[in-house]
């Protein structure tokens, strides 16, 4: 009974070892896969598409209003009185009418509405941008947690034969049970980090699965390296603020309001249409007297409560309100591109700060090993080099994956969306 609960423990901590050994591999993807993939599937792309198409629809409401207006009318009607006896009535018609002038109030709904289509498009593009950055986001992230299986697994090597050091030294009497202890605790620690990186493996993958729209998850591994170059010096922020999408929205909303406010003023001279209608009207079936009218009507509103005031004095406020939007949308995004920009440049840097020291910490590591082995240097001089080795390792691989994040957000920032990128 024991060997056999015994067998199927073995058995369990196969399986789990297989699984913890294979669950990384997964389907490939390039960058520009994860571009394609999220521009058909991602759902913050699909939603803001169907806004453009609603702004398209909302036009076309309005535009209707400068057409003809023709309707069909059908009526069968039975009476009688005390002194008459039952009287049929059958008609048919159809009934025409063209807005012929409403102080140009429908042209300035056309044009506002134009300009909200503009609108809508500027609004996919910052979607497009945010859904760019968060993409590339998680793309480098996944190529970190990558990364950093190989590199916890590196050190997670060096801490064993490190260990097999210290061991035949203490063995030897040559080293202290302190040392000993505290080299089986770094390597009990590295094992965790190694074990700990393939968790985060699974969250990444997760993540990039969320971006490029997958329901269903799905071991996924990314393709690519930490290559990073940087742009020539930008100082001209306020010509760079132009292009930007936000910005241009903002511009887009202070004209719509422009129109809007016209429009509103267009409410006040009177409204000229003319009217027709043809049709046949008797008291058999099918119809055969012929009727037709042609005529035009001018209505003007006296007095409605002072709506129409009401309303000029509101659009005024809102034409107020969007030139100062526009301005303040300028003013922080002129701050937020230089923020980025500094930040991106200041990354970019530390990088081969972050690589000096990787390089000054292996030659060090390699030198005081040897020194060790031979007992020129004390235990403790040569643990803290080591573990300045591992954690140059660590640092150079989170600046890498920092500096690609930062020039995510520098693009974000500048407008960059999905499209721009796609080869």
């Amino acid at each position: 009974m024991r060997n056999c609960k015994r067998k199927i423990i073995l058995i369990g901590l196969s399986i789990f070892v297989i699984s913890a050994g294979n669950f990384a591999y997964g389907e490939m993807f390039t960058w520009q896969d994860c571009l394609r993939e999220a521009l058909q599937n991602n759902l913050d792309l699909l939603s803001a598409k169907e806004k453009i198409n609603q702004a398209l629809e909302e036009k076309a409401i309005i535009k209707s209003a400068v057409l003809p207006q023709i309707t069909a009318g059908l009526s069968s009607k039975k009476s009688r009185t005390v002194t008459e006896d039952e009287n049929n009535t059958y008609s048919y018609s159809l009934i025409g009418k063209q807005l012929l002038f409403d102080g140009f109030k429908t042209i300035y709904d056309i044009k506002s509405a134009s300009l909200r289509i503009k609108a809508v498009e500027y609004e996919y593009r910052e979607v497009s941008a945010t859904v760019r950055f968060n993409l590339r986001e998680a793309f480098v992230n996944l190529l970190k947690a990558q990364k950093l299986i190989s590199l916890a697994e590196e050190i997670a090597e060096r801490r064993r034969k490190n260990l097999e050091l210290v061991k035949l030294r203490y063995e030897a009497g040559r080293e202290h049970k302190g040392a000993l202890l505290t080299t089986q605790a770094s390597l009990a620690q590295a094992e965790f980090e190694v074990t700990q990186a393939k968790r985060n493996l699974l969250l990444a993958q997760r993540k990039l699965l969320k971006e490029l729209g997958r329901e269903d998850f799905s071991p996924i591994l990314v393709k690519g390296e930490f290559e990073v170059k940087i742009e020539r010096a930008v100082s001209d922020f306020e010509r760079l603020v132009l292009d930007i999408p936000e910005f241009k929205k903002a511009v887009v909303y202070k004209k719509m309001a422009d129109f809007n406010l016209k429009s509103a003023r267009a409410d006040f001279p009177p409204k000229v249409s003319l009217n027709s209608s043809v049709g046949r009207t008797s008291s058999d079936w099918p119809p055969d007297g012929e009727e037709w009218s042609v005529g035009v009507s001018v209505s003007f509103p006296l007095f409605e409560g002072g709506s129409r005031i009401a309303q000029v004095s509101k659009a005024r406020s809102q034409l107020k309100e969007k030139e100062a939007e526009e301005k303040s949308v300028k003013d922080s995004l002129i701050f937020t591109l230089q923020e980025a920009w500094t930040e991106f440049q200041d990354v970019f840097d530390k990088v081969n700060v972050q690589k000096k020291y990787l390089e000054a910490a292996k030659e060090r590591a390699k030198i005081a090993f040897a020194q060790y082995s031979i007992g020129l240097i004390s235990f403790d001089d040569w643990t803290i080099i080591e573990d300045n080795l591992a954690n140059a390792q660590k640092a150079y691989l989170n600046a890498q994956a920092e500096a690609m994040i930062a020039q995510a957000w520098w693009i974000k920032v500048k407008g960059g969306t999905l499209e721009d990128e796609i080869h």
